[in-house]
């Protein structure tokens, strides 16, 4: 059976969607497959995200920003979305879940915390849901 396949979408993909990626690509221990990409993608991870993500053994350092485009969407089981808005193809039959995250970009190191604490748990949640049992 093919794993599920998670597609996170923010418009940089340099924040909130490589935060999510990084979490779920730990917690689900390749019970699915973990993707990102952004709607206008940026230069390269946010340092403050690779900083906290660092902090919790989960190095972002090889990631490069990706461009959202129909195709990905296309090979996604759920797409879940931070702010990316309606630049984001929607795929008819697919998953779709809108995640109101705060933008890491330019925040202190306490604030880009609670935001990845934030991401952490929705994606916990999302996994249980998918694979039904609770992440490690």
């Amino acid at each position: 059976m093919p794993r599920p396949i998670i597609l996170f979408a923010c418009v940089h993909n340099s924040g909130r969607s490589v935060a999510a990626q990084a979490i779920a690509r730990h917690l689900a221990a390749g019970r699915v497959e973990v993707r990102s990409a952004g709607s206008a993608p940026g230069d390269g991870v946010d340092p403050g995200v690779a900083s906290v993500l660092a902090g919790r053994g989960l190095s972002v350092v090889d990631h490069s920003p990706t461009l959202l485009d129909r195709p990905l969407v296309e090979a996604a089981d759920v797409v879940v979305t931070m702010g990316c808005g309606e630049t984001c193809p929607v795929v008819p039959g697919k998953r779709y879940e809108d995640w109101p995250v705060d933008d890491p970009a330019g925040r202190d190191l306490v604030t880009v915390r609670r935001i990845v604490d934030d991401i952490e748990a929705r994606v916990r949640a999302l996994l249980a849901d998918i694979l039904g049992a609770s992440p490690a």
